[in-house]
């Protein structure tokens, strides 16, 4: 069995559908994880904001326009009168259950139940499209077996146990449609995976069931070398091992959720990326088996927020390091990059909240430099030292360009570099001529996603 998961563009208009469910229909009694049909979480957070300050106008604009929006597709992906009837009563009544919320203070957990009607209107559809054309298909409801821990991770055990026993219920079933993104809690609340979470959905599905393979399909042909939004002549990867696609998918790859490869690493899962455009195109491969001398893509994180910490030498060397890394630890916020010298250290983080608590505790021993509005380029392969050469190319192509800090040896996979946003474009170019010549002959790629 395989785990087949499309993101919200590829269910995003009736024709879009039709084109996933001739992809599923392939005669294997396979699991579909879909999003939310494109633009609809987004309009479900915009729903959230106005019932938490009370304006219900604005509301009803949304919720009405979303209804449109559905009318036209339920309209374009049913023949009969009767499921198009069924179609726009299963929408009809997620729309009047968010309407519900309207009267009662709004909760955060209220906000967790409106995002999840996205996910239960594009799978109801699909389950009702599949019907009519005589597919023997089931609605396997998320909420009745993907469940968070009070720590926010998997409960795989309950997990595994509940999906199991809901398909050995359908033996029969031709294929079983479910929600990615949504979940329930430790406390049995509805509750989701974050955004992006229906690659984790997909991901956690497949190592439960120990799956022959699990498919991420989106609207690109697979992981490409750089962002094709941005960089000219781009190409797809067509293989990848785990720790490149996590570094990738880490550092900006937007095609993958970044916590999508270690349930089917730890699994020996292999993960494919497909175009539900282009079914026919190869994709990428990602699993265990590492090409050995290559580069194989770059990608860049934005929002980085350089700090720069140089000791006033009140403490010893070890001490401070020590302090720094444990006031962090204190506040909860994560470091992307590390790099150290005698009298300090320089970190990155893409995260602001508690920035200001963090460089109060250590102004007492330490001059302390912010620079916001940075970004990560970071140069992915087979990087391991006797690779003479790598580095060389990677900092000869940016030999123009200001650099904060390099980061190389925490992992043999990748060469993570911090500058400006504002070089962001300039400087993957640069390295796309550089590492991937050979690719410059090729059409560039268009797309919405890399």
């Amino acid at each position: 069995m395989k785990v087949l998961k499309f993101g919200g563009t590829s269910v995003g208009s009736a024709q879009r559908m039709k084109n996933v469910a001739s992809i599923i229909r392939n005669g294997e009694q396979n699991i579909v994880v879909l999003s939310a049909m494109s633009g609809t979480t987004n309009a479900l957070v915009d729903i959230s904001a106005y019932f938490h300050r009370k304006e219900l106008d604005e509301v009803n604009k949304i919720i009405s326009r979303l209804e449109q929006v559905y009318a036209v597709c339920i309209d374009g992906l049913y023949e009969s009168d009767l499921y198009k009837e069924q179609a726009l009563e299963l929408v009809a009544d997620r729309f009047r259950y968010i309407w519900s919320f309207a009267e009662a203070p709004f909760t955060p957990f209220d906000e967790k139940v409106v995002l999840a009607q996205g996910e239960l209107i594009s799978t109801g559809m699909m389950d009702l499209y599949l019907k009519e054309k005589g597919v023997n298909s089931v609605l396997l409801p998320a909420l009745d077996f993907m469940r968070i821990t009070a720590e926010q991770e998997p409960d795989l055990s309950y997990i595994k146990e509940k999906l199991y026993a809901q398909l050995a219920s359908y033996p029969n079933a031709d294929l079983f449609i479910t929600q990615g993104f949504i979940c329930r809690n430790a406390y049995g609340k509805i509750d989701n995976l974050q955004r992006g979470g229906s690659d984790f959905s997909a991901s956690l599905i497949g190592a439960a069931i120990s799956a022959e393979e699990i498919q991420i399909w989106t609207d690109i042909d697979g992981m490409h070398n750089n962002d094709p939004r941005i960089v000219d002549h781009t190409v797809p990867v067509r293989q990848l091992n785990f720790e490149e696609a996590a570094k990738l998918a880490y550092f900006g790859a937007k095609i993958l959720h970044p916590c999508c490869i270690r349930p089917a690493k730890e699994s020996n899962i292999p993960v494919r990326l497909l175009n539900s455009l282009q079914p026919s195109a190869p994709g990428t491969l990602i699993s265990n088996t590492a090409e050995k001398g290559r580069i194989k893509a770059v990608a860049a994180k934005d929002n980085i927020i350089y700090i720069k910490i140089k000791s006033l030498n009140l403490l010893p060397a070890h001490k401070f390091l020590s302090l720094v890394f444990n006031t962090f630890e204190t506040y909860k916020t994560a470091v992307d990059m590390v790099t150290t010298s005698d009298v300090g250290v320089s970190v990155t983080t893409d995260n602001p909240e508690h920035l200001s608590e963090i460089i109060s505790c250590l102004e007492e021993y330490a001059t302390i430099c912010v620079e916001r509005n940075m970004v990560i380029i970071c140069v992915v392969g087979d990087l391991e030292w006797q690779n003479v050469g790598f580095e060389a190319q990677i900092v000869n192509a940016l030999k123009d360009i200001p650099v904060r800090m390099i980061s190389y040896g925490g992992s043999s996979s990748n060469v993570s570099l911090v500058m400006k946003a504002e070089d962001k474009v300039r400087a993957l170019q640069a390295l796309n001529n550089r590492l991937f010549s050979s690719c410059m002959d090729t059409k560039k790629s268009v797309s919405t996603a890399f």
